[in-house]
């Protein structure tokens, strides 16, 4: 995987400009924060990240692909000001589920979703490398 990252632009906090990679393609869809029960643990944001996280590592795993693979997250949040205000809490659960990995990411402000209860759903695309 080839970070992308334009002569003379300021380096992204946080996240990545683009990369470039090849291999088997993983696409997963929007994973909101509840367990594989389909109930939810907590109203928490930071919470309902951690859990929505674990539920993309966790389909990633299925095609033998693990974070490192990421290539691209698209989060969508109810409410961005409660985003904004978990930022040290959100921050702490992504680096304990994905690590130190920092792929191109998306995040929009959303009227909704369809689980009344969620408050982030994240999407995710991975590449596996050939072997």
């Amino acid at each position: 995987m080839d970070i992308l990252q334009p002569p003379g632009w300021a380096r992204p906090r946080g996240y990545t400009n683009g990369v470039a990679a090849r291999g088997t393609q993983v696409f997963v869809a929007g994973q909101i924060g509840w367990g594989p029960d389909q109930r939810f643990a907590t109203d928490d944001f930071a919470g309902q990240v951690r859990q929505a996280l674990e539920n993309v590592v966790a389909v990633l795993a299925e095609a033998g692909a693990e974070p490192a693979h990421l290539v691209r997250l698209t989060w969508y949040v109810t409410d961005k000001g409660a985003y904004l205000a978990s930022l040290p809490a959100v921050g702490e659960a992504y680096r304990a589920v994905i690590g130190a990995h920092f792929p191109p990411m998306t995040l929009v402000e959303v009227a909704a979703l369809v689980e009344d209860r969620a408050k982030v759903e994240i999407e995710a695309t991975a590449v596996v490398p050939d072997a």
